[in-house]
């Protein structure tokens, strides 16, 4: 398997890591595109939220939960927006679910 958020899980990429735990590490996106960008990512490999199985659930819950640790860390109490992209339509560029947290500005409510 050739996924880049795997081996930055393993430690053979480089990563600026904000929070990891047992099942979930979390670290800085090279190209954000907010003040604060984390990209949230399941250590579990699985390909999409389209791949989810029963079994994820609990794991896909452990990623939400740290979003709030993370967002606690980089002083984002009053908000913060959460984006998982599904799929090649979507965007979707690595293949490994993960969630991208964006802050550290004022956001409208419109996403597009």
């Amino acid at each position: 398997m050739d996924c880049i958020f795997c081996e930055i899980i393993k430690g053979n990429i480089p990563s600026t890591k904000v929070y990891e735990d047992d099942h979930v590490v979390a670290f800085n996106d090279l190209n954000p595109q907010m003040p604060v960008h984390v990209l949230i990512v399941p250590k579990k490999h699985i390909a999409s939220a389209y791949d989810l199985t029963e079994q994820d659930a609990d794991l896909v819950g452990r990623a939400f939960l740290a979003s709030k640790v993370i967002a606690d860390k980089l002083g984002l109490q009053n908000g913060y927006r959460i984006i998982n992209n599904c799929g090649e339509d979507a965007g979707q560029t690595v293949k490994h679910i993960h969630f991208h947290m964006l802050g550290g500005k004022t956001m409208g409510e419109k996403i597009i």
